[in-house]
């Protein structure tokens, strides 16, 4: 493997300084019963605080009836789960460590209604195109849920986390707002082109950035890919991209979180060929800002096959090390490979490649 040296640079923007560009990515995990986050998960995410430059929590919901996808996902509002949150970041920066909550609400993408009385929210009532999950969400739901995330920014920044990020991707409902295949909305959170489907996200990120002041960074989340379908595309050209990532920006995000299934994979190929740039070079480059890439890093196996049941071997860093150098985006996040190994940062910073472990998808079921 080539030097590693470049993914040990500080990274510094705002009041953040971290001791190196490598991310741990937000990976669902499901195991905080009555949505509030135990020992054991301040004592997870401890463990891995020293060697990580940054931590992402698992997504936590926000105030908002039926916003998660399982009755084990922590909840970031109320006394109690707010309390764990504050025992987590206490046990991370006791080891030196800095960490986001990642903030979200799963909108129509759930599997499950642990509310009952209460209606599943998403943008046009759909999971999809033509595909009916929910109910539209009223001019009131919408500026409740504004304000929800909002409150859970304002609620990080004064328990002490150093960052905090909007979960916009997958097929959640921010997500579902940018999507014209599910947000087929004729009022001002609709419209024909993505620019126009952005302004839930734009409005959301105002009240987080209000609430947590210039300094604090705000990252957000995003991904042309759903669950619902993994060939969407929200941006089918770097111009389309610029109008859709432009917005956020202006509005107070200064971190683009860029997810792909495969960091590798050129973001328009048919522009610049097989080694193009990536989602998060593509976003850096059209918007100035900050950007972190993930997708598969170290890893034989895309992450969502995982959840299939599929295992990974641990693969080369050689590709993500070329663009690193390049400068081609700013951070890497790293998910199953820390899942499984809270050492994957020290053992890859002293080049010990032959102790990497593979991922297998057992290592979801416990918190090592």
């Amino acid at each position: 493997m080539a030097s590693t040296d470049t993914l040990f640079r500080p990274f510094s923007l705002g009041s953040l300084s971290l001791p190196n560009r490598i991310v741990m990515a937000p990976m669902t995990r499901t195991f905080s019963p009555e949505g509030v986050p135990g020992e054991n998960v301040a004592e997870y995410y401890a463990r891995r605080a020293g060697s990580v430059g940054l931590i992402i929590s698992e997504g936590t919901v926000i105030d908002r009836p039926n916003a998660r996808n399982d009755p084990k996902i922590p909840f970031f509002h109320g006394e109690a789960p707010l309390g764990g949150w504050k025992r987590v970041i206490d046990a991370v920066h006791a080891e030196g460590g800095h960490m986001a909550p990642q903030i979200w609400h799963t909108g129509a993408m759930k599997y499950g209604n642990f509310e009952p009385g209460t209606p599943v929210e998403s943008p046009s009532g759909l999971i999809g195109p033509g595909k009916p999950r929910g109910e539209a969400m009223s001019e009131a739901a919408i500026a409740d849920t504004i304000a929800a995330f909002g409150r859970a920014a304002g609620d990080a920044k004064a328990l002490g986390f150093d960052t905090v990020e909007l979960h916009g991707a997958h097929g959640y409902l921010i997500d579902e707002f940018f999507w014209a295949g599910s947000n087929v909305r004729t009022d001002r959170w609709g419209g024909a082109t993505i620019a126009e489907r952005s302004r839930f996200a734009v409005e959301a990120i105002r009240a987080v950035r209000a609430a947590v002041g210039p300094e604090m960074p705000v990252i957000i989340r995003l991904s042309q890919w759903k669950q619902q379908d993994y060939a969407a595309r929200l941006a089918t050209s770097p111009a389309e991209m610029e109008a859709w990532l432009t917005p956020l920006v202006e509005a107070g995000a200064n971190v683009l979180h860029c997810s792909q299934r495969r960091f590798w994979e050129p973001e328009f190929p048919e522009i610049d060929g097989g080694n193009g740039l990536n989602f998060a070079g593509w976003a850096k480059k059209l918007t100035g800002a900050a950007t972190i890439s993930v997708g598969s890093v170290g890893l034989s196996g895309e992450f969502m096959a995982s959840f299939r049941g599929e295992s990974s071997e641990p693969a080369s860093l050689d590709a993500l090390l070329e663009r690193m150098e390049r400068d081609e985006f700013d951070l890497i996040a790293v998910g199953r490979a820390l899942i499984t190994d809270p050492h994957w940062v020290d053992k890859v910073r002293d080049g010990r490649t032959d102790e990497l472990r593979p991922f297998s998808p057992a290592a979801l079921a416990e918190l090592v």
